[in-house]
């Protein structure tokens, strides 16, 4: 039976073999691509600190997101695009962007832990983990790879629209972005598909 530190929870039926975590980040923002990120652990070289990406802060998530792309055995990470996001809706981008991660892997799991309650579809054996982020160290790997991957495309979406302030809000319709998507229209990084967006293109 193996279990996972820092959780009281026990996956007997695990295989033996190895184990992905798969974490996304960004099905709330108006703006920019979701992304999904699937990590394979080291045993031999473990990684003090994981978490759920959101309880850490930005610097603390930059230095992990190093140390796991050091000392993990591989690290994938993909993303479904704006206009898939629109075309399929979030909850199957988001499928999507997890499915791509996983078989972007180079080392073929034998089993797939997905934070959530729902899965893609694999064709490896996988459960969800409801709060996984917090509980499996290779999903919390996931959450925090997703988040400052997608936070480092937030970053070149400010640069190319400065006016919006992706760099700060990522995406979130804070009270700030909301305003600016008053003044400004939308941008062709925002998802037209979800409402204040739709609003603004309206007004428009």
């Amino acid at each position: 039976m193996r279990r996972f530190a820092g959780e009281q929870q026990a996956f007997s039926w695990l295989a033996p073999g190895l184990l992905a975590g798969v974490d996304e980040a960004g099905r709330g923002p108006l703006a920019g691509p979701v992304v999904a990120a699937a990590v394979i652990l080291d045993d031999l070289h473990p990684i003090r600190g994981l978490a759920d990406s959101k309880l850490l802060s930005p610097g603390r998530r930059e230095k992990l997101f190093d140390e796991i792309r050091a000392k993990a055995l591989c690290v994938s990470i993909a993303e479904a695009s704006v206009e898939e996001i629109d075309r399929l809706n979030i909850l199957q981008a988001t499928m999507l962007a997890m499915k791509r991660a996983v078989e972007g892997l180079r080392l073929l799991p034998q089993n797939v832990l997905v934070d959530g309650n729902r899965l893609p579809v694999l064709k490896v054996p996988a459960e969800a983990i409801v709060k996984g982020d917090a509980k499996v160290p290779a999903i919390s790997a996931a959450s925090i790879v997703a988040k400052v991957q997608r936070d480092r495309l937030c970053a070149e979406l400010h640069a190319q629209w400065p006016d919006y302030g992706f760099d700060v809000h990522k995406g979130y319709p804070t009270p700030v972005h909301l305003e600016a998507l008053r003044r400004l229209g939308a941008c062709p990084a925002h998802r037209r598909s979800y409402a204040p967006v739709r609003d603004a293109i309206e007004r428009a």
